[in-house]
């Protein structure tokens, strides 16, 4: 008996459907215009940045038309004022912006690994402890933050206002709680069994955590490491609070300096230095990026 298979050819021109605009346009067609949009929208600002500070004016008036007057005297008067001294304000943010997050990563990695692995007394309080703290605005907490650390300058000058270190200690004391409850949901997306393994062959938890579980988070502690640097470097409100010299301030309080005054703004100058201040993030972005989108299968897999 033999019996004969025919087999059904889906994607062959005569069963394939005439292109129809509406059908497209309700499937996937509105997608593209939605992307459109949202590209657009936040491409504008960028240009719109660009082109005042290529305003040879110093104003915005004339960035209205976009590229209208081009010239690099901003960039030339930013880099050259010895009043506003950008080379400085532009290293104080990359020493404080990667040492926190640095410090941020590695903190919130061991507490996660400790809330996600270890079973100890106070695990759960702790943990809702962390999520109920993060719930109050931070400003709220610029009034102690300023007299704790003019207290801590009477007792330890080094690490007190008008200092770099206590900068830094802000913001991890600021940052540590988020970034432990979010790399502790990503830890617990890791099975046990890897750890199980590792303690039959007579790993600690030290080794256990340094030489496997950071491999697998590596996704995790890139985006941490990538959000508590971007935040550093945009945060104003402590820093102006906190750094009263000019040779020891930020980049945002330094460059509100060129602005704070209606009748002397420079925003050609204040663009400028918005530009340069822009690049470490985005080159810290695309170094990171592989991490980012690698995984947890990757990772696993090496």
């Amino acid at each position: 008996m033999n019996t004969t298979v025919t087999a059904s050819t889906g994607n062959s021109p005569s069963t394939r459907r005439p292109f129809r605009f509406g059908r497209w346009f309700r499937a996937t067609g509105w997608r593209h215009i939605v992307g459109v949009i949202m590209v657009i929208f936040s491409v504008f600002p960028l240009l719109y940045v660009l082109s005042a500070a290529l305003n040879p004016r110093g104003t915005l008036t004339g960035s209205n038309h976009l590229f209208a007057e081009i010239g690099f005297e901003a960039f030339g008067r930013i880099l050259s004022d010895p009043t506003n001294p950008f080379g400085a304000w532009f290293v104080n943010t990359l020493l404080v912006a990667s040492i926190t997050a640095v410090a941020t990563v590695f903190l919130g990695a061991l507490a996660a690994y400790s809330f996600s692995r270890m079973r100890f007394t106070g695990r759960r309080v702790g943990l809702m402890t962390i999520v109920l703290v993060q719930m109050f605005p931070q400003l709220l907490a610029v009034v102690a933050i300023f007299l704790l650390m003019s207290t801590i300058s009477d007792w330890f000058p080094a690490i007190g206002l008008n200092t770099h270190i206590g900068l830094i200690m802000v913001y991890m004391g600021g940052a540590l709680g988020v970034n432990t409850y979010l790399m502790y949901g990503f830890f617990n997306t890791i099975p046990r069994d890897i750890d199980e393994a590792a303690k039959i062959d007579g790993a600690g938890h030290a080794r256990i955590f340094f030489t496997i579980i950071l491999r697998l988070v590596a996704p995790i502690l890139a985006v941490v490491g990538l959000l508590s640097f971007i935040s550093t470097t945009n945060e104003f409100v402590v820093a102006s609070i906190l750094l009263i010299d000019p040779e020891k301030q930020t980049l945002a309080v330094g460059l509100y300096k060129l602005v704070s005054n209606p009748n002397y703004a420079d925003w050609s100058a204040f663009s400028a230095g918005a530009i340069m201040a822009a690049l470490p993030v985005m080159a810290l972005f695309l170094f990171l990026q592989k991490y980012i989108v690698g995984g947890l299968t990757a990772g696993a897999v090496k």
